[in-house]
């Protein structure tokens, strides 16, 4: 199950469609794409490939809806996406991931992009279904982020839904559901210190200062998700950018 997708100067054009693979695409005020790549959700031993590839363009992408990863007894299912730009600008807004209990994940994000792009890409972590508290077995994630062939960031890590849960216990917090936001923009330093006006004091600098990074966590996925607008509006704001509607609740 892949989607490959291309804009050059703008241009859309549809390089692999595998079913049940689906795209919906608009370009009445930006480009924007929805990404509904997942039929009912993410099987053991299911392989999802998005490859977006940016050439003097502009395009805003997000998921239908939230990413539903189903139990499994040994093998775990495949998220891949790779994004590569050259004098771009790629806006990547996830819906939630909800990792069913017994579920194994592996997610891989690949990001390339050279000193002129510029990039916005979201995740979500829920608590999982309504009736369930991080009962997943095992979620890898390796996210590499490169600026003109340098890796600028990579983030590795492997984590247990009992990890979370004792994590949760020793800080004695509420706030158990999660996003994580990745930004470059050509003013970093502008953006960090207006996060920091606005109270979003969890954001940093990768190792050269090329990308910003933050952590945002809440109770409410309804508020997570009016913190990660927030946000995305203030990178929007140093592009120069008007506010942009999704078309979701």
């Amino acid at each position: 199950m892949s989607i490959k997708v291309e804009f050059d100067t703008n241009k859309f054009f549809l390089k692999r469609l595998n079913l049940p693979t689906r795209y919906y695409y608009f370009n009445d005020v930006e480009n924007y794409i929805k990404l509904l790549s997942i039929g009912e959700g993410i099987f053991p031993k299911d392989k999802l490939k998005t490859i977006i590839k940016l050439k003097d363009s502009s395009c805003i992408f997000t998921t239908e809806s939230a990413t539903k990863v189903y139990p499994s007894t040994k093998e775990f299912g495949i998220n891949n996406i790779q994004i590569s730009m050259q004098n771009s600008n790629c806006e990547f807004i996830n819906d939630e991931l909800i990792l069913f209990k017994n579920s194994k994940l592996i997610q891989l994000l690949k990001v390339k992009l050279d000193e002129k792009s510029t990039l916005f890409y979201g995740d979500i972590l829920s608590q999982g279904r309504s009736f369930e508290h991080f009962d997943f077995s095992h979620m890898c994630t390796r996210n590499k982020f490169y600026i003109n062939g340098e890796l600028e960031y990579f983030e590795n890590f492997e984590v247990s839904g009992d990890e979370i849960k004792n994590y949760l216990q020793r800080h004695q917090t509420n706030n158990s559901i999660f996003a994580k936001i990745y930004m470059k923009t050509n003013k970093n330093d502008s953006l960090l210190k207006t996060l920091n006006k606005e109270d979003f004091n969890s954001f940093t600098y990768s190792k050269s200062k090329q990308i910003v990074i933050g952590v945002l966590c809440e109770n409410n996925m309804s508020k997570l998700k009016q913190k990660v607008k927030k946000v995305w509006d203030l990178y929007r704001n140093s592009l120069d950018r008007k506010e942009f509607n999704l078309g979701k609740l």
